[in-house]
């Protein structure tokens, strides 16, 4: 009979989305927010299909929260078509190391001096909440390869960075609660945890990524080889620096950004006209005539282009397919924290005062209007990402007092930033997008 229900749940669902996805799009409402009514739905507070708890179910959230949070990775780093510029990256670089380090420091100093937690649990929750989310972001992220918008180019930066340099935090705050060796005077932590860690990470994947994509590009156009499949390619191409960052002690997280940026921009180096080549790309992909996209495959000027094309397209698809099962068990997991632990006046504290405060220090001086400074700071999305850490966390083995204290604290904030941004993004984007129209117009 479950089997039959959820099959029935899922079905409606999918059909819903795929019929009323433009519905949604001008609705102050987001898919995510539909999720978690479904999760809410199928848990013991509605028909009992789910029984879903954050205490027993810590390995298999973790394992499912890390897949998504890789594949959102992946799938941002092929957004920013502005490849290594390092006047483009400016923004989500400073969003990614001061704003973050501010944010972390500021959840410590609360949760320390006003929540009474001690120190290394206060840092561990200033990692967990510090990193804006890339999966439940993606109504503000870059839409389109090409897309310059400075708004959307730095949250999407931000959201693929900042899960990486946060990591450190977490493990910081695991040294110090004596889970995680740091060393003396943290100095292990500093060399291996912040400086190896990031500095790893970024470099295999910057390395995969232009090593499997040139490698791909050669055989398809020197030899008409390794045409078609870009699925496989994507799912290889994330496993694999994800599984050499690890190996080699750096950010894994990082490592599969990085991949997605350094593919992105072979496509750039490669392309006599990667625009053009984006559109013939996107159309032959479409098509239904297999021969028109096998041709520009192996196509000298296009064959980039339509490479990244179809990886994005897959890994989009299966990112959509993540956010659902992952934000579904969010829903499915509120009816067994225990909200005592849970602190509202933090939550309001973080979104409105921290985080924006953290962006505007951040950002001070930089070429952003005060108008796309002040939408950053508005959509600091928390999700995946923060629920990722804290399973990692319990995994890691935190007492149950201090991981009943975390879930209730991060859900809380996980929870409230799906509805409140969810319900104004579209509003929001809309009079963004608007004026920047009217700005180009009186140009």
């Amino acid at each position: 009979m479950n089997f039959a229900a959820w099959s029935v749940i899922v079905g409606l669902l999918l059909v819903v989305m795929a019929l009323g996805a433009s519905v949604l799009a001008r609705l102050p409402l987001s898919t995510a927010m539909l999720y978690l009514l479904v999760g809410l739905g199928v848990s013991p507070l509605g028909l009992g299909l789910l029984q879903a708890h954050p205490a027993q179910h810590t390995v298999v959230l973790e394992r499912v929260t890390e897949i998504v949070v890789l594949i959102s990775l992946f799938s941002a780093g092929l957004k920013l078509s502005p490849g290594l510029k390092l006047r483009a990256w400016m923004l989500p670089l400073r969003l990614a190391l001061t704003s973050m380090v501010l944010t972390v420091l500021a959840i410590t100093a609360v949760a320390w001096l006003l929540l009474g937690l001690p120190l290394g649990v206060a840092v561990l929750l200033g990692g967990i909440l510090a990193p804006t989310d890339p999966v439940l972001a993606s109504d503000v992220q870059v839409q389109t390869p090409g897309d310059s918008d400075r708004l959307r180019f730095a949250l999407t930066g931000e959201g693929g960075l900042n899960d990486g340099t946060a990591f450190p935090f977490v493990l910081l705050g695991l040294g110090l609660m004596g889970l995680h060796d740091i060393g003396d005077n943290g100095l292990r932590w500093l060399a291996l945890d912040v400086v190896w860690g990031i500095s790893c990470g970024l470099a295999v994947g910057a390395g995969l990524g232009f090593a499997v994509g040139r490698l791909v590009l050669y055989l398809r156009r020197e030899h008409q080889e390794a045409v078609g499949l870009d699925d496989f390619l994507a799912m290889g191409l994330v496993a694999l620096s994800y599984g050499v960052a690890l190996f080699f002690k750096g950010y894994g997280f990082l490592a599969v950004f990085a991949a997605g940026v350094a593919l992105r921009r072979l496509v750039y180096a490669q392309s006599p006209h990667p625009r053009d080549s984006g559109k013939a790309a996107a159309v032959a992909a479409a098509a239904p005539d297999t021969t028109v996209a096998d041709e520009l495959a192996v196509h000298p000027d296009h064959a980039p282009a339509f490479m990244a094309h179809a990886v994005l397209g897959f890994n989009q698809q299966l990112e959509r397919i993540g956010e659902v099962a992952v934000v579904i068990g969010i829903g499915a997991l509120l009816w067994a924290v225990k909200w005592q632990g849970a602190v509202w006046w933090f939550v309001a504290l973080l979104l409105l005062v921290i985080r924006p405060a953290a962006v505007a220090l951040g950002l001070a001086g930089s070429p952003s209007s005060r108008g796309q400074r002040w939408l950053i700071g508005w959509f600091g999305i928390r999700g995946i990402g923060s629920l990722y850490y804290l399973m990692y966390a319990i995994n890691h083995g935190i007492s149950r007092d201090v991981a009943d204290k975390l879930t209730a604290l991060t859900l809380s904030v996980v929870v409230t930033s799906i509805v409140l941004h969810g319900i104004s993004v579209t509003p929001m984007m809309a009079a963004y997008e608007k004026a920047v129209k009217r700005k180009r117009k009186r140009r």
